[in-house]
């Protein structure tokens, strides 16, 4: 059984409350869970303290039991001091997805001209040693 400490969502339709919670990793998202750890409202504006609610203390046992923190909770970790969240770059995605394809076919075009050119001179290299023995 695979732990992880993530979000569940509750609250009403255009108004999102999430309890973070550990839970079995096969379970659904909102559905069955094995304890609450707190709660956080994304509505409240970022520098009030009721916004994130969550007993740390807990958090931490129930990662040293193996529970893997999911990628916002590792945010609110991260933000606490308690674990290093790896930076992501991913650059890819701020170009538009015309110029990827354009990009990626230059790239394969010159990928098949470097192996063509490369299989020339193999080709003129046996050739020429050839006649020579």
């Amino acid at each position: 059984m695979s732990l992880v400490i993530r979000m569940a969502r509750a609250g009403t339709k255009k108004r999102p409350f999430y309890h973070i919670v550990v839970a079995d990793s096969r379970s659904p998202r909102d559905g069955r869970f094995i304890e609450r750890l707190g709660y956080f409202n994304p509505l409240l504006p970022k520098d009030k303290t009721e916004r994130l609610h969550w007993d740390l203390e807990k958090a931490k046992a129930w990662m040293a039991k193996g529970a893997q923190p999911s990628d916002r909770v590792m945010r609110f970790l991260d933000a606490a001091g308690v674990m290093k969240r790896t930076a992501r770059n991913n650059p890819e995605k701020a170009i538009p997805r015309k110029e990827r394809k354009a990009k990626a076919e230059a790239a394969k075009t010159a990928a098949d001209a470097a192996t063509a050119t490369a299989a020339a001179a193999a080709k003129a290299k046996a050739a020429g040693a050839a006649p020579a023995a």
